[in-house]
Parts: structure tokens; sequence; C-alpha cells
């Protein structure tokens, strides 16, 4: 399977925070944080409802973390996607990737075009999980069936 280009760019860049990591250690959110770390990711976990998650340091959000930050994973409510995306743009953050398998999951039609006001480039569905090698066999089915059915990006 190619990676598509809107992926390539994003996981290019060395330096990903991650929205929505839980004190839960069994949400995507933080399934996602390790992925990208153990694939040499420096990766920043973002919730303002802790301060620490599985032993690391969690930012109450984008703009409280030092340094610049080349994308982040919204994998929280969209009910504060809008925020988030706020915050981005403050924090010259330059790509978001909305995560979504099935339902709507972190989506939200409003942050996505904040997104595109602010030039922030928006990547809707899906996650690191179904394209940061090595990928599991259940992540590259869902991968498959998810762009066919046109909801993570091809």
């Amino acid at each position: 399977m190619t990676t598509p280009d809107l992926v390539g760019q994003f996981l290019r860049g060395r330096r990903i925070a991650v929205a929505g990591v839980s004190r839960n250690p069994a949400n995507a959110a933080n399934a996602i944080l390790r992925k990208l770390e153990a694939a040499g990711y420096e990766v920043v976990a973002i919730n303002p409802n802790a301060t620490e998650v599985e032993g690391r340091t969690v930012y109450p959000d984008i703009t409280s973390v030092p340094g610049e930050i080349d994308g982040l994973v919204f994998a929280a409510h969209p009910r504060v996607a809008v925020d988030v995306v706020n915050q981005c743009a403050k924090a010259g953050v330059g790509r978001i990737w909305f995560h979504r398998s099935f339902g709507t999951g972190s989506v939200s039609p409003e942050a996505v075009a904040v997104c595109r006001a602010h030039g922030i480039e928006p990547i809707v569905g899906g996650c690191p999980l179904m394209f940061c090698e090595p990928v599991d066999v259940g992540h590259r089915c869902m991968r498959w069936w998810l762009q066919w059915r046109g909801r993570v990006p091809r």
C-alpha cells in the first residue's frame, strides 16, 4: 500500500503532539502516542485534565508546549476541536490529523473549516496506527476498508 501525500507529509515531522491522551492506557490517543514514540518520534501529550500520563509529562494545551510542534493528532471529543485548532494556529502548528475509524470519531466539520481558514493542513480520518510502519494486520485491514469507504486519506 502506498502512503497518501498528506499522511507522508505529516509523518515526515519529528515532533508530534497528541491531544486526548488519558489516564486510561486503553484510550486510542494513548495507543497513538506509544506507537509514534516507538517509531522514533518526539511525542508531546496534551490533556487539560492531567499532568502526567503513563509516566510522561502532559501539557494542558498546545500553547503551553515549549518549542515547535510539527503536527498534532487530535483524538479527543469533537466539541473541543475548534478550540484546539485555534490553539494550533496560535502556536504555528501546520498540520492536524483528526482521528476517526468508524462513526464520527474526533472529526468536527467546523474544526476542519477553521483549519483551512488558518492555513492548517487537516487530515480527516484514520490515524497514524494505520500508516506508521510497521502496521499491524488489524490496522492494515481497517485502513484498506476505510480507504475503500472514503473515510481515510488515499
